[in-house]
C-alpha cells in the first residue's frame, strides 16, 4: 500500500480504534505521509532511483564473451590475423602477452562472481573494451551492443588499464636510451650523414574538448581552441625516446623546451657518453634535429631557412628530410590510437596524461614487436645495464610541474648549462655538418 492508498484508507475510517490516543497517533502519521507524498510530487528526484531511463537491463555478459571469443580468439575464429591487427592496432601475440601480464598484475581484470553468484566480465572483454576506446577513440557507450558493457564500466576499464600498463611497462618502454642504445643511434645517424644525431625533436598539440572554462585562457593558443602540448624525441624507426606532456596549449615549442627535462642529465653530468668526429674535430655531446622555431643551442641543429648556395641547399634538404622522423612518429601514433587524434572528452588532466603515456608505451611495444628480425632491436638492453624501475627518482613522462634536480657542484652545472645553450657552439656544429655532408657528396657543385 503506497502513501496515497494509506491516506485514503484513513479518510474512509478503516483505522477505527477504541483509543483516542491511537487515533491521534494514526492521524499524525498519515499527515506526515501526506506531506512527504506532496513534497515528492512537487519536487521529483532527478538522479538515482528506478526510472524508465535507468532501469536494469539484463545484458548477458556471457553471451558477449562467447561472441568475442568466436570472432577473434578461439581456434578457427571468424576474423583472420590481418583483421585482428587492423582493429586492435597490434598483432594477436602481443595482445595475448599484454592481456596475461595485465591480468596477473591487477585482479580487477580477472573474472569474478558477484553477490548473486553470477560471473562478471571476462579479462578479454575488459581489455578489449580499453583497447577499442584507445584505438578507435569511441565513446564509452559505443561498446555496449557488442561487449554487453555499460558506459560507466567501460570508462572504469580504460582507467584501470592505463594505470596498469603504465605501472608494468613504463620502466622498459618509456626509458631513456642506455649507452648501447646511444651507440646504435649514433651508428644509424652516421650512416645517414649526421654523426652524433640522437633523433629529432618536435611538439604536438592534443585538443581538449572538455577543458574547464576557468582554464580556457591558458590552454587556448594559436589553434584557437584548448590544447595540451606533447614534446617528443623520436628515432628513425618512430620509437619515442623522450616524452613531456601536460603544458598548456598557449605555450610554444621554446617555452615547452625550457620546462622540459630533456637536457637535465647532460647539464648535471649524468648523460651517456657520446663520441664522434666531424671534419677531424672530436665532439662529446649529441644533438637533435629540429625546425626553425627552436633556439640556437649547442645540442640542437636547425635547418637553413633561405639557403643561397648549392652547399647550403644540400644541407637544408638532408636536415629537413631526417627531421621528419618525429613528425612521422606523431602520425603513426595518432593513426594507431585515434583517441589522441580527436578531441579529448575527459575532464581530468591527470587522466589525459595517463592516456598519453599508455598510447606511447603501446606504440613502442608495437614498434619492437613488428621490427624486422634481421634488424637489431634498439630496445634490447643488456643484462648488466642499469634500467630504470619504479623506485627511480624521476619519471620518464613527468608532469609539467616537476622540479629539475641540481648537481652537487653548482659551478660544474653552470658551466655545462652554458655549453649546452651556447649559440657559438651551435654555429660551429652546423658548419661542421655542412662541410661533412658536402664532402660525402663529393664536394662537386
Amino acid at each position: 500500500m503506497d502513501l496515497k492508498e494509506l491516506s485514503d484508507a484513513y479518510m474512509r475510517g478503516d483505522f477505527n480504534s477504541s483509543s483516542d490516543e491511537e487515533n491521534e497517533g494514526q492521524r499524525i502519521v498519515v499527515g506526515m505521509m501526506n506531506e512527504i507524498h506532496q513534497s515528492q510530487t512537487r519536487n521529483p528526484r532527478k538522479h538515482g532511483g528506478t526510472s524508465s531511463s535507468r532501469r536494469y537491463l539484463p545484458k548477458d555478459h556471457e553471451a558477449g564473451h562467447r561472441q568475442l571469443m568466436l570472432d577473434y580468439f578461439d581456434p578457427g575464429c571468424l576474423y583472420p590475423p590481418e583483421k585482428f591487427r587492423r582493429r586492435f592496432g597490434m598483432r594477436r601475440s602481443l595482445f595475448d602477452r599484454i592481456l596475461e601480464e595485465v591480468t596477473n598484475a591487477n585482479n580487477y581484470f580477472q573474472q569474478r562472481a558477484d553477490c548473486r553468484g553470477q560471473l562478471g566480465f571476462s579479462p578479454h572483454q575488459k581489455v578489449t573494451a580499453a583497447m577499442r576506446m584507445l584505438a578507435y577513440g569511441n565513446a564509452a557507450d559505443a561498446l555496449d551492443e557488442y561487449l554487453r558493457m555499460g558506459d560507466s564500466t567501460a570508462r572504469e576499464c580504460l582507467k584501470k588499464f592505463c594505470d596498469t600498463v603504465v605501472h608494468i611497462y613504463e620502466a622498459e618502454f618509456l626509458r631513456k636510451p642506455t649507452q648501447e642504445d646511444i651507440d646504435r643511434l649514433l651508428r644509424k645517424g652516421e650512416s645517414r650523414g649526421f654523426p652524433g644525431m640522437l633523433g629529432s625533436l618536435d611538439c604536438m598539440h592534443w585538443e581538449w574538448k572538455n577543458c574547464p572554462s576557468g582554464w580556457q585562457g591558458q590552454f587556448v593558443g594559436h589553434y584557437h581552441r584548448p590544447t595540451i602540448v606533447l614534446e617528443a624525441v623520436a628515432s628513425y624507426d618512430t620509437w619515442i625516446w623522450h616524452a613531456f606532456f601536460g603544458m598548456p596549449g598557449s605555450h610554444n615549442d621554446i617555452s615547452v623546451l625550457d620546462c622540459s627535462h630533456l637536457f637535465d642529465e647532460l647539464a648535471e653530468g649524468h648523460g651517456p657518453t657520446v663520441n664522434y668526429f666531424l671534419n677531424q674535430k672530436p665532439h662529446t655531446i649529441g644533438y637533435y634535429l629540429t625546425d626553425g622555431i627552436y633556439p640556437a643551442w649547442g645540442t640542437i641543429v636547425k635547418s637553413i631557412s633561405q639557403p643561397q648556395t648549392r652547399k647550403l641547399k644540400y644541407f637544408a634538404t638532408k636536415q629537413e628530410k631526417y627531421r621528419k622522423d618525429v613528425e612521422r612518429a606523431f602520425g603513426v601514433l595518432q593513426a594507431r590510437f585515434a583517441i589522441i587524434k580527436g578531441p579529448a572528452r575527459t575532464w581530468q588532466l591527470d587522466f589525459l596524461g595517463k592516456i598519453m603515456k599508455t598510447c606511447i608505451i603501446l606504440h613502442n611495444m608495437i614498434v619492437e614487436d613488428e621490427r624486422p628480425s634481421e634488424e637489431v632491436s634498439l630496445c634490447d638492453v643488456p643484462e648488466n645495464s642499469t634500467r630504470r624501475n619504479e623506485e627511480d627518482e624521476y619519471e620518464s613522462l613527468p608532469d609539467a610541474e616537476d622540479v629539475h634536480r641540481l648537481p652537487a657542484d653548482l659551478d660544474v652545472f653552470l658551466a655545462r648549462y652554458t655549453q649546452l645553450r651556447s649559440s657559438r657552439r651551435h654555429d660551429e656544429l652546423k658548419q661542421d655538418l655542412i662541410d661533412h655532408l658536402w664532402n660525402l657528396r663529393g664536394g662537386r657543385p
